[in-house]
């Protein structure tokens, strides 16, 4: 065998192990993790501080200034079995921080499935201090061309079972305005306090 296929040969032994090892795997997005210490129980989420930077130092700005410490859970919605939302906030205006700009889904690439995270709003750009969890999907609460839809920013981790039971929480049939009438929670379930977890 000449010298020029032997190192032929070599280079081609070589090139099988270096083309097997593996791409180095991509890093998660950066998330942070925040304790809802409610009156049922414990709800943990995990916030996308990387993909939706805005939406996420907003609600992480309340709970550094205890802000959520003794809201609620005060709107439970069932469209069909095992499908809705539970929805809390803080009630006071005079506690709020300005409104966020709206972060769309099509631009941090989250979606409202089960268990997602999402600010409540009127207009897009006037959320504060408002948010909700899903139960099941929701793909028409995502940003389309046509509609902004809704600022997902995170997802429930631990404690999805204490969101349904809110979910099944009675509602007064007489409370609520306009499309929330009859989905306010009779005896809203207290978040008694919201802290930043390892």
């Amino acid at each position: 065998m000449s010298v020029m296929r032997w190192l032929a040969f070599l280079l081609l032994l070589l090139a099988g192990p270096i083309a097997a090892q593996e791409a180095p795997p991509v890093a998660k997005p950066a998330t942070v993790r925040v304790a809802l210490a409610t009156e049922l129980g414990s709800v943990v989420l995990e916030l996308e501080k990387e993909r939706a930077p805005v939406t996420t130092a907003n609600f992480l700005r309340y709970v550094a200034a205890r802000r959520f410490d003794g809201i609620a859970f005060y709107r439970a919605v069932t469209v069909a079995p095992g499908f809705g939302l539970v929805q809390a906030g803080l009630r006071d205006p005079a506690k709020w921080y300005k409104p966020i700009p709206h972060e769309p889904t099509t631009q941090t690439g989250l979606t409202h499935a089960d268990g997602t995270i999402s600010m409540a709003r009127a207009a897009p750009g006037t959320a504060t201090a408002d948010w909700f969890i899903m139960i099941g999907a929701s793909p028409g609460m995502d940003a389309s061309a046509a509609d902004p839809g809704f600022a997902a920013f995170g997802r429930v981790v631990e404690g999805m079972e204490i969101v349904r039971k809110i979910q099944q929480a009675p509602t007064d049939p007489t409370q609520g305005e306009g499309v929330m009438k009859g989905q306010m929670i009779a005896k809203p379930v207290k978040i008694l306090t919201a802290r930043v977890v390892e």
